[in-house]
């Protein structure tokens, strides 16, 4: 009897066991049925990416940049791509894994602007950035371009109203970074007037949204409330928000007295964005993004082609030391009639040469690689394709290598770090400027007669070191 009691006790308890553990594993797959693995945010930093120009792969990398430097200032927001169909799916892939972005992908919007005559190609498929009026799962959206760079959060800005953006023109705001409210009902008036062809001073983005907002110059600055509430109606930006880095190089420091110095903006010349290896040391700033991208991406993608081309360069300096290669021997006939027409078709094909040498590794070099890279492989290049030059049309060494010598000296001249402000630094690139043209000049003349006295010699007179052909070596030619 008293084990049939501890076998009744002992079953009881087992079954009230089994029984708070079935109810604990029911509740727990109610709340994860009912709570999402990730809370969506209210609000959405946002940017847009199409292909269809030669800058795309660029482009992608500095999105991911940004993105990424977004995501290391904290913000308590989603990133969202506005991706365009045609967007190859390996990079959407890389944004959404890799970067935690969020892609929407959109049909291209037709340009109705594209006939017009002061008309930018680049800037065809600029409208999708109206698309960001579409996102209506957010309260507010900040709309950014590729070329900007985040120095510290601006979740702040979340509080702006309907629309917000910087004037970093004195009369017209920029639509590199602005801040709206989503709606369908502006989304479809916009597009309503883009077919009704409402006026565009460029045939881009930035014509259409300031014309669709003219009246944002009037209205009051934005100032975030201290008790976080949002704003309703249109407000200006302090520059603060979008520092245009001209104001930067006037002075060659910041000195930006209105707003948070939050973020800089790259406007201007399209192949002197920031990501650009040969932008520095035109550009001074574009060593911090460079910085962030190290921090944060690497060039792990770019260092294997970098560590090719320094290879294929050190094989050709060796090879033109142990070869010299000489094409001024197709002149050996002295009464050739057609002698002078040969040299100076090797004259113009020499002169291409030298000017092949130092553009040929300009193009090649994988375009966003850092400067302190992309620089060093280009006078590895340069220096080694000249050497090819000079052995093989027999040419003054350091007339040749003279423009070799000019460019490493106005990189050291912009790079130099003590100027007191833009202007001195400017002055001191035309005054170098100055004084090495007639060096650059007195090269070329040097050249021409090297060239010259090369071709003679070789076309009348042996080679130092070759027999002299027999007499009757010109009759059988």
């Amino acid at each position: 009897m008293g084990c049939a009691k501890r076998q009744r006790e002992y079953n009881n308890s087992v079954g009230f066991v089994m029984r708070w553990w079935l109810m604990m594993l029911l509740l727990g797959s109610c709340c994860f049925l009912t709570s999402p693995v990730v809370k969506a945010h209210k609000n959405a930093y946002a940017t847009m990416m199409y292909v269809g120009t030669p800058r795309d792969y660029e482009f992608y990398i500095a999105i991911r940049v940004l993105f990424k430097s977004l995501s290391r200032l904290n913000v308590q927001a989603d990133l969202v791509v506005i991706a365009s169909v045609d967007v190859p799916v390996r990079w959407i892939q890389t944004l959404e894994k890799e970067d935690g972005a969020k892609v929407v992908r959109v049909e291209n919007m037709d340009n109705p602007y594209k006939h017009q005559e002061n008309f930018d190609k680049r800037f065809k498929l600029s409208l999708n950035k109206l698309y960001a009026w579409s996102l209506v799962d957010y309260d507010r959206v900040v709309m950014l371009d590729a070329d900007n760079l985040f120095l510290q959060n601006t979740d702040e800005l979340f509080q702006c109203g309907q629309f917000c953006a910087v004037f970093i023109n004195p009369c017209v705001f920029h639509t590199g970074l602005f801040v709206l409210q989503p709606s369908m009902d502006v989304f479809k008036d916009m597009v309503n007037e883009l077919q009704n062809g409402r006026e565009n001073e460029d045939g881009a983005d930035q014509g259409f949204i300031a014309s669709y907002f003219p009246e944002l110059l009037d209205k009051p600055m934005f100032h975030p409330p201290p008790n976080g509430t949002k704003l309703d109606g249109t407000y200006r930006l302090p520059l603060g928000y979008q520092m245009d880095a001209s104001y930067y190089y006037l002075k060659l420091r910041w000195s930006v007295p209105c707003g948070p110095n939050s973020v800089i903006t790259f406007p201007g010349a399209p192949w002197l964005k920031p990501w650009y290896w040969w932008a520095w040391p035109v550009l001074p700033l574009g060593l911090q993004w460079h910085e962030k991208r190290r921090q944060i991406l690497g060039y792990g993608t770019e260092i294997a082609v970098i560590l090719i081309q320094s290879a294929i360069y050190l094989g050709i300096i060796a090879m033109t030391r142990l070869a010299k290669p000489n094409l001024s021997k197709l002149c050996y006939r002295r009464s050739d009639k057609s002698i002078t027409l040969v040299q100076n078709i090797l004259k113009l094909v020499a002169l291409w040469s030298i000017l092949a040498a130092y553009a040929t590794p300009f193009f090649i070099i994988p375009h966003t690689i850092h400067p302190m890279l992309g620089w060093p492989l280009y006078l590895l290049g340069a220096f080694a394709l000249c050497l090819v030059a000079i052995n093989a049309f027999l040419l003054p060494m350091l007339s040749v290598l003279m423009p070799w010598f000019g460019i490493l000296g106005v990189l050291l001249v912009m790079a130099f770090p003590w100027y007191s402000d833009g202007v001195v630094r400017a002055l001191c690139v035309f005054g170098y400027a100055f004084c090495a043209a007639p060096f650059l000049w007195t090269s070329m003349t040097r050249i021409m007669a090297g060239l010259q006295v090369s071709l003679e010699r070789e076309g009348f007179m042996p080679r130092l070191g070759e027999s002299s052909p027999p007499s009757w070596f010109n009759k059988l030619y």
